[in-house]
Parts: C-alpha cells; structure tokens; sequence
C-alpha cells in the first residue's frame, strides 16, 4: 500500500539521495533542506452578498543563496502549507538547473476560485497582496502566475503594491499583461520549454518528433500549450488529452487545433467533445495509454507507484511540478522508462519571467523570435549540463538535475559562508 504522500517529504529525501550519490559537502545541507521563511497570512473578504469570508494565505521563501526569491501564486480549495514548502523548493533548484539568478518560493490561497466572482477574486488578490507586501519586491521576492492564476491576477497584485509603493513598480510580478510590462511569450513559455525538453530527449535517443506519439495529462496553460506547438510546430502525433472533467482518446491523433478552439469557449469541457474515431476515458486510462511519451501537466502526486507499473510509455516529461511520488520513480526506474523531471522540463516557465524581470529593471521591449530563441538556447545548455552527470554517476535524468543543482547551491553557499 501506498504511503501518504507528503510532497516536502518527498522532495527532501530526493535531495538527500542525491547530496549522497554526488558526494556533495553535507554541511551544508540543513541550509537548504528547510525554508527561510514561512508566513502564513488570514484574508478578511467581503463578498458579493455582503458577507465575510476569511481565507489562509501563504508564502514560503525557500532560498535567495542564488538571488532574489521567484515563485508562483495558486489558488486552490486543497492548497496547503506543505505542498508550498514543496513547491517552493523545487524552485530552487529549478533556477539552479536554468543556472538563473533566482532563488525559490512559492505562494498560494486555499480557495475554490470558481466558487468566487471576479469581483470577488479581485478582492482576495489585492488583500493576500497587502498581507505580503512586507516580504516581497522587485528585488526581494518576485511572485507570477500558477495554477488557477493568470496575467489578470498578476495585474492586481501589481496595481495593489504599486499603490503602496507610491510608485510604478513593473518589476515586482513577471507574467503580467503586455500592456502593464509583460513579456511576449511568457504565457506559453512553460509548454514551450516542455515541448525544448521534449525534443532534447528525443534528439538524445535518436528518434523524430514526427514519429513520437504523445499523451498529455491537463489542457490548462501548460498542456494545452504544450499540445498545439507539439502539433503545429514538431508534427507529432498526440493521441490522448485530458481537463478536469474527462480525457479523449485517439489512436491515429486528435486534432488539436479544433480542440483547443472548442475549449476556448467559456464553460466548454472535454465531457461533451465528440469527433469521429474519438473515444471518452479515464485519467487513469491516459496515463497508462500506450504511447512514447507521457506529460504529466495538472497536479502533483498522479504518477504514483501503482499507476508506474500500469504505463506503457517509454518516457515521462514531467510539465506538472511533483507529479511522480518517490516509490513510483523506483519502480519506473527498475522499468527503464526514463523521465525529465520537473525541475528542468517545465523550466520555461521561470526562465522567460526571468526575462520579462530584466526587461522591467531595464526598461527595455523584447521581440517573441529573440525570446524563444533565447529560452531554447538556455534550456539546450542545462540539458548538456544535467546529461553530462547522467553519464557521470550512470544515474536517472531527476537524480543528474538534482545533483546538478545541490551542487551550484552547495558551492555557492560555502563562498558566502553561514551568516553571521
């Protein structure tokens, strides 16, 4: 039987194997096992109907060794504080592997945001921004979008702490609209670099993407952008989807492009798509469909290790942040499935908010052909980095990302030293 899985659990043992397999300096490691801060916050609304509602807010700073604290803000009913420190941690090192200036963090709300109006959520957001405000800035603590949080969100929390800054302050949240300093294509960037990721592998193992088939866990962002540069970019195959409400299912492929306008439209779910030769299944049934390629895209803790006997894909690409516990990895390692683990395959994501931070602090505009260019060139570079130690210790892709990062934190920290 599965144990319950807790993901700051998890992502700490996955450190400590690998500290042990890259032999790396165990000093000081305490330093970077625990956050340095974990604030939690409680948010008075009034709703539409006049009532109030309190709702618990977090934000966990994991480390700033590397720089400025970085890391998403999700709204979700099951959010909770050790999924942040999770979270916040596998920032870390995510910007470590993209060898970005930034160190980790991580926030959220416990909230239901389909429950609320966007009047509602909008007095949420700028209450959670004021409870923060203390502990993050533009060259602080730098927040950006998650899950069930977009550019709108982005833009109160902007507006919110502008407001208390008595200044513009662009720099202070990345993934924000165009129109307030955003940066073109950031809000693809982290199905992009799922796709970079993708090919890097592929290339790696000799195959073409024309020839790969491809499933894909979540239409949201990430997956549902993932699949249309899949599709219309790399002329793959992608024979499963999944959303909230159902997954779909098609041997020779689905059509994407007609998948994703129907899904453009407001309250549109994959329950009530039909096309000929498409068939309705379970999620269960997508993560373990045949196929070359399995991308995980929604939430954390799916591949878990009764599911990674069940797969029959040859490799895992890991879009969603944690989705495979600890026994699963084992059991797909024992198969050899390889898989891309979070911390570098949905990297793009961070690394072109990077990009939009530097544009903001120097007031400067970049076209979408550099930015893309640049995120692929970044990602080919940590790629050649994390296989260089995958060969190096003979060990899987998360253990090579792993040991990669511990050892830039590591050094880092030694040159600075234990303060004071």
């Amino acid at each position: 039987m599965s144990k319950v899985y807790d993901p700051y659990e998890n992502a700490v043992s996955v450190m400590e194997k690998a500290m042990e397999l890259g032999q790396i300096d165990m000093r000081f490691f305490e330093r970077i096992k625990y956050p340095q801060r974990e604030t939690k916050v409680y948010l008075p609304v009034e709703m539409d109907d006049g009532t109030i509602q309190v709702f618990e807010g977090y934000r966990v700073q994991h480390s700033n060794i590397r720089g400025p604290f970085k890391g998403g803000i999700r709204y979700h009913q099951d959010c909770n504080i050790n999924e942040v420190k999770a979270l916040s941690v596998w920032m870390t090192l995510k910007c470590a592997v993209a060898n970005i200036p930034y160190g980790g963090a991580k926030g959220g709300i416990r909230v239901d945001p389909s429950s609320l109006s966007q009047n509602e959520l909008r007095r949420l957001t700028r209450r959670y921004t004021f409870a923060i405000s203390p502990i993050i800035g533009v060259d602080t603590d730098i927040p950006a979008p998650d899950v069930n949080t977009n550019p709108q969100t982005m833009a109160w929390i902007l507006d919110t702490y502008s407001m208390l800054a008595g200044k513009p302050s662009p720099g202070v949240v990345t993934g924000k609209p165009i129109e307030l300093g955003g940066s073109v294509g950031r809000s693809a960037a982290t199905g992009r670099g799922v796709c970079i990721s993708t090919k890097l592998l592929m290339k790696r193992e000799g195959k073409s993407m024309k020839d790969v088939t491809i499933a894909i866990q979540g239409m949201g962002n990430v997956g549902g952008n993932a699949a249309s540069i899949f599709a219309e970019e790399d002329h793959a195959r992608i024979v499963a989807v999944s959303d909230v409400s159902d997954a779909l299912y098609c041997e020779s492929g689905l059509n994407i492009p007609e998948i994703t306008e129907y899904l453009a439209v407001k309250g549109n779910l994959l329950k009530d798509y039909q096309a000929d030769g498409v068939s309705h299944i379970t999620n269960e049934e997508l993560l373990t469909c045949k196929c070359d390629v399995l991308i995980p895209a929604a939430l954390e803790n799916q591949i878990t290790d009764e599911i990674a006997k069940k797969v029959q894909c040859s490799y895992i690409v890991e879009a969603a942040n944690g989705p495979t516990s600890e026994e699963a990895d084992v059991i797909l390692e024992e198969r050899g499935i390889a898989v891309i683990p979070d911390i570098f395959a949905n990297s793009g994501g961070v690394i072109v908010s990077y990009f939009e931070w530097v544009q903001n602090i120097q007031e400067l505009t970049w076209d979408l052909e550099h930015v893309n260019t640049m995120l692929e060139d970044l990602m080919t570079k940590s790629f050649a980095e994390v296989t260089e130690i995958v060969d190096e210790l003979h060990c899987t892709y998360r253990m090579g990302a792993y040991v990669l990062a511990l050892r830039k934190l590591i050094k880092t920290e030694e040159l600075k030293g234990i303060f004071p």
